[in-house]
């Protein structure tokens, strides 16, 4: 059990993006060890632990990198940001633990037969509550692993990442648990082997379109550090109107993209770098969608949005706030109550939610706004397209991280967006990874880390048609926990089915 539970931390960390190597396949080490551990565990409180300490092993190491802006910019030495990914990992070793629990109970109740379909289910109902509960964090979605290979992920379309994951695990589950030449074995290899070959077909095929448009994403490649220098906002203002000027000549372009805060000042107040946006945008001709900091006033002062405005030649503008900040980052979770926690990064100060999920309409585009790590929330990209957007547009600053794994970690779970909601992402970054993605998950543009680039990309899709999961999102959010209860409740009105061989797993 011990070397199973090795295996599920070394996969997982190897199957994700990772700065050392990455081959998505090892990422089904982690659910084929939790199941293996937990059915042959000597007892439940064996089961708990393995699952505690192999999630939390996990959930660490491949979540390193936020040390980094703890370090780099919250201005903390090493010995206290290192703790931040443990900490983490510690917190995220809950989930796994309560999955091994139950999957415990049912290798003990349930026919080989049902168990499949039973680990499946808690795995979903587990990445959906990690997903949900203290604001949620979806990172490392089992799914999103398989992002780099299309075909692997078009279940997506169907059962949303969540659900693929589930389905995925439950395979894996039968594998090990059951055995390779089992029955139940059999019907996991052929149900794996089902997903890719049918993914494949769906991958390569083109997704249903209105039309298309030629997009363009700046990535400015700011320096972190120097970017809210009041000294530097002109030199910002200018590097992004010349290279959008460079890369309009070059090619025709439809919208320009560029990143979260790109502007680091007031656009609202239509000072004189605002004048001179404006004034591109009217002269060039063409919409810009960027991001910048905003207020509003209230009776007790003013409150702080991070936006993204759109800005159509005529100089109308549209605006989203994002509603989904980030803890410690944006703002500080009962900041009321604990006023001696401030933010761990540099900015003007705490942000609050907007309200709104409207699209951002120029002409026949409907722009669905993610910015920054809202992408990695499917009830956000949901709602976007629910409300009408044709294309999805990420704007996001992954600079705090640096050079790991962080930004490819983030395109990922972006690239599962697309396939569950079936619309391109403009995917617009300040230092990468900037990138587009179609509605099959295939990236049909992306740059580099830490470069200044334009990455134009034509023939984006613009889509109506929405997908199955799409369709049935609120059926397939609800019967997961549903029918995880149900079964639960029968695995604790039936007997055990073995009996003096504990630790010995399902009996066949």
């Amino acid at each position: 059990m011990t070397t199973a539970c090795i295996l599920a931390v070394l996969g997982s960390w190897l199957g994700f993006a990772n700065p050392l190597y990455r081959l998505p396949l090892l990422a089904l080490a982690l659910p084929a060890g939790l199941a293996f551990a937990a059915a042959r565990a000597p007892s439940a409180t064996a089961a708990a632990k393995a699952g505690y300490w192999v999630g939390a092993a996990a959930a660490c190491a491949s979540l390193y990198w936020t040390a980094l802006p703890l370090h780099d910019y919250g201005g903390l030495a090493w010995p206290l940001a290192v703790p931040a990914p443990v900490l983490m990992g510690l917190v995220l070793g809950l989930y796994t633990m309560a999955l091994a629990l139950l999957a415990r109970l049912a290798a003990e109740r349930l026919s080989p037969w049902l168990f499949g379909p039973f680990f499946a289910l808690a795995w979903t109902v587990m990445e959906m509550a990690r997903g949900t509960l203290f604001t949620g964090f979806p990172w490392l979605t089992l799914a999103a692993a398989f992002s780099p290979w299309p075909a692997a992920i078009q279940g997506a379309a169907f059962l949303g990442a969540y659900g693929l994951s589930g389905l995925l695990a439950g395979l894996l589950a039968w594998l090990v648990v059951c055995g390779p030449v089992s029955r139940q074995g059999l019907v996991a290899v052929a149900g794996l082997a089902a997903l890719f070959f049918l993914g494949n077909g769906r991958a390569g095929q083109s997704a249903p379109r209105d039309g298309t448009i030629h997009a363009t994403i700046v990535q400015g490649n700011v320096d972190q550090s120097r970017k809210w220098d009041p000294d530097s906002q002109l030199e910002t203002v200018e590097k992004y109107v010349s290279l959008s000027r460079q890369a309009i000549k070059d090619a025709p372009t439809d919208l320009l993209v560029w990143p979260e805060t790109t502007m680091p000042f007031y656009y609202q107040d239509h000072g004189p770098l605002a004048a001179r946006l404006i004034d591109f945008a009217a002269a060039a001709g063409t919409p810009v969608l960027f991001g910048a900091p905003a207020y509003g006033r209230t009776l007790g002062g003013h409150v702080l949005f991070n936006r993204a405005y759109l800005l159509a030649p005529t100089g109308e503008e549209g605006t989203y706030d994002k509603e989904h900040l980030v803890p410690f980052g944006e703002y500080v979770p009962l900041g009321r109550f604990l006023p001696f926690i401030h933010k761990l990064v540099d900015g003007v100060g705490d942000f609050r939610p907007g309200k709104s999920e409207a699209p951002l309409r120029v002409g026949r585009l409907a722009l669905g706004v993610l910015i920054c790590y809202e992408a990695i929330f499917p009830e956000l990209a949901q709602q976007r397209v629910e409300a009408g957007a044709n294309i999805l547009v990420n704007i996001s600053n992954d600079s705090w991280f640096g050079d790991s794994a962080a930004p490819r970690q983030h395109l990922d779970l972006a690239v599962l967006r697309a396939v569950e909601q079936g619309r391109a992402i403009i995917r617009g970054t300040n230092s990468g990874i900037s990138a587009v993605i179609d509605p099959r998950g295939r990236l049909m543009a992306q740059g580099g880390l830490f470069t200044t680039l334009t990455l134009p990309c034509p023939e984006v899709p613009v889509v109506s048609e929405t997908t199955w999961y799409h369709r049935n999102h609120a059926v397939l959010t609800w019967a997961a926990p549903v029918l995880l209860a149900l079964a639960c409740l029968a695995c604790a009105v039936l007997p055990k089915r073995r009996h003096g061989q504990p630790g010995r797993g399902i009996t066949l």
